[in-house]
């Protein structure tokens, strides 16, 4: 668990650079219609519109890639940049031996069969972007230290991990080559079984799609309902001008449940978070959700605010994804129908209104109204009851308020040698961490520890999870005393 909460708290670092792309794309696709259904861009306004598009793009296009950096330096034992070069790495060498022109190089039957082919140019997703991170974390941490013959001696310590990294990218290829078109081939098989299933299929597929986000396979489901991977098309053939009398489907009813779900679901989902964030994380939890809901409902992306908590509270993710697939069914049976060519945000929304296969349109607001209302309660009441960590409503919250009961005799001024002293010493620190409020510390000998000494210093509490893993709580300067204590455990080493 332990290790998981530090990925959770690892991720953050990328997620953070999402509300910036929400904001500059909303506001683009406003100013700039024609970034997103095509035609001339002319006008002050439109082009100051396609440079905010193109600038937020920049970021959600390359998601992967920031989740590979941002991990591989948050899973680091220190922090350090090193580790992020070292997920790169793993990045470069994992993506470009994968990359559908190198797979068809060295196997030209690949070409042969599309849904393999199609496998391999998803791989740039965030399922490898973590597994990249992992790889040049774990690289880092076990190799920083490492010693060489003198020979090689300008290869040792944290050069020597960037080596590393590049062997068990090359491993980790390697296995990918073989698993990778496997499980991507066994999505496009499910998808087929469930495109017979009418609205319950829809449903389910909706479910499906959320819940692969994640690993990037959503991608293999998408091509056989919205694209003409099996003879479906729901997005081709409804941006074609063709009707439901056209396909041998309700043209449409893979798509306009994603409607009421990201335009409304998303915003009342991100209040309830809001409203359940801890009073002095309110502001951090406003700052990346407000721009998230915008950005759902302008323009359909909803990956800053999905990545924001998916890998912190699964649990209620899973519930999320299962709210997508009800509310596709349900709007499948009433006949809310609309399409979308970029995603379910309000722009689609009006610009495919006015195609033939669109019915129902004005159903979006009662739709839209319930999915807020729902979508708030639902994630109220479950953050409330089961405390799920949020954007604001971390544990570090929780557990701090459980252990300010003894007062510091420094109110605020903290005393890192002092700490440093009540952990035993530079010699008795294995790794040092933080989280949004505490020191995670490893320790040799935890019967070193001098929790009285720790209080003294500063420290707002003390909480021992084992024989050697302890942590301090420091407030929200934080980053400052675990930064002041690597500088004097490196001198003092």
């Amino acid at each position: 668990m332990k290790y998981f909460q530090k990925l959770g708290k690892s991720i953050m670092l990328p997620v953070a650079c999402l509300p910036l792309c929400g904001l500059l794309m909303g506001i683009g696709y406003l100013l700039c219609p024609a970034s997103m259904q095509g035609g001339a861009v002319s006008g002050f306004g439109p082009v100051i519109g396609m440079f905010l598009v193109k600038a937020g793009g920049a970021l959600i296009d390359h998601i992967a890639l920031l989740f590979a950096v941002g991990i591989g330096v948050g899973m680091s034992d220190d922090q350090n940049g090193t580790a992020g070069m070292t997920a790169l790495v793993s990045w470069l060498i994992i993506t470009s031996l994968l990359h559908v022109d190198f797979i068809k190089t060295i196997m030209p039957s690949v070409a042969e069969r599309p849904t393999r082919l199609l496998a391999f140019q998803k791989i740039e997703n965030p399922f490898i972007g973590i597994l990249c991170g992992l790889i040049g974390a774990h690289s880092y941490n076990r190799f920083k230290n490492t010693d060489l013959p003198e020979w090689m001696a300008f290869f040792s310590r944290r050069r020597s991990t960037v080596i590393m990294s590049g062997i068990f990218s090359l491993l980790a290829a390697a296995v990918l080559f073989f698993v990778w078109p496997v499980l991507f081939e066994g999505l496009v098989w499910l998808g087929q079984s469930i495109a017979h299933m009418g609205a319950i299929g829809a449903g389910i597929y909706a479910f499906l799609n959320r819940i692969l986000i994640p690993l990037g396979l959503h991608h293999a489901l998408n091509n056989v309902f919205w694209f003409d991977t099996i003879g479906l098309g729901d997005l081709t053939h409804f941006w074609a001008g063709h009707t439901s009398a056209d396909v041998r489907w309700s043209l449409g009813m893979y798509m306009s449940g994603f409607f009421p779900c990201m335009m409304f679901g998303i915003p009342g989902a991100a209040l309830a978070m809001i409203q359940s964030a801890k009073s002095s994380r309110r502001k951090y939890a406003i700052g990346i959700l407000s721009s998230a809901a915008i950005c759902a409902f302008v323009c359909g992306i909803t990956e800053p605010f999905e990545f924001a908590f998916m890998f912190t509270a699964p649990v209620l993710y899973a519930i999320y994804a299962l709210l997508y697939g009800i509310f596709t069914y349900i709007a499948a049976i009433v006949g809310f129908r609309a399409g979308f060519s970029f995603s379910a945000g309000a722009a689609d929304l009006l610009f495919s209104a006015s195609l033939p296969a669109a019915a129902k349109t004005w159903l979006i607001i009662p739709l839209g109204i319930t999915a807020f209302v729902v979508f708030y309660i639902v994630f109220r009441v479950l953050i409330r009851v089961f405390h799920f960590h949020t954007p604001g409503n971390e544990a570090e919250e929780h557990e701090e308020a459980e252990t300010t009961t003894v007062p510091s005799t420094k109110r605020g001024d903290i005393d890192t040698d002092a700490i440093l002293s009540g952990l035993g010493g530079a010699g008795n620190i294995v790794s040092l961490d933080h989280c949004a409020t505490r020191l995670r510390i490893e320790v040799k000998d935890g019967t070193w520890i001098d929790d009285a000494a720790l209080k003294t210093a500063g420290a707002r509490g003390v909480m021992h999870l084992g024989q050697t893993s302890v942590q301090v709580v420091i407030g929200m300067k934080v980053q400052a005393a675990a930064d002041a204590l690597q500088e004097s455990i490196r001198k003092n080493r």
